[in-house]
């Protein structure tokens, strides 16, 4: 089962990586990681997405926690909470298949943000199932590089609240 968690933490130098150390030394996988800084730029956020069952997260959450400039770790799981990622796609664009592109990309809210005579690259931004759709009806066409963020995600009340206290 998938997992977003998100991740604040006090910003120091080094604590991205002894948080993906702290996965893959411990064998759990790590499907996306995105990390910047907050409103308050003392602050960081990460936001995770990866896999295991409910006693793996509790572990993985668990060993977060440890880390001292963790200061708060939220599971979406239970939260109610707003995710999306972001995609840059280039896609062949014969001729005739121009127009299907930029049908393809009103449909989803994308925009075309660069031209050449053989490409169209497009930028999207949407949950999981719209970037997954978006790709498959731009996959015939010919995909010739695709970028895609990891998840962001954000709850739909303030989990991270009064931190300096």
């Amino acid at each position: 089962m998938s997992h977003i968690i998100s991740v604040m933490v006090k910003d120091e130098a080094g604590i991205l990586s002894r948080i993906s150390s702290l996965f893959s030394g411990r064998g759990y996988s790590i499907e996306s990681i995105t990390a910047a800084p907050t409103l308050d730029r003392e602050y960081s956020r990460l936001t995770i997405v990866t896999n295991g069952d409910d006693k793996v997260l509790e572990q993985i959450t668990k060993q977060l926690n440890r880390i001292i400039p963790v200061l708060k770790v939220v599971d979406f799981k239970n939260e109610d909470a707003i995710e999306r990622e972001f995609i840059l796609c280039k896609v062949n664009a014969k001729d005739e298949d121009r127009s299907e592109i930029l049908r393809i990309a009103e449909i989803f809210n994308a925009k075309i943000i660069d031209v050449t005579p053989r490409s169209y690259t497009i930028q999207a931004l949407g949950d999981s199932r719209q970037i997954r759709s978006l790709i498959e009806l731009l996959r015939p066409i010919g995909i010739k590089e695709l970028v895609r963020s990891g998840k962001v995600a954000i709850s739909r009340e303030n989990q991270f609240v009064n931190l300096k206290n």
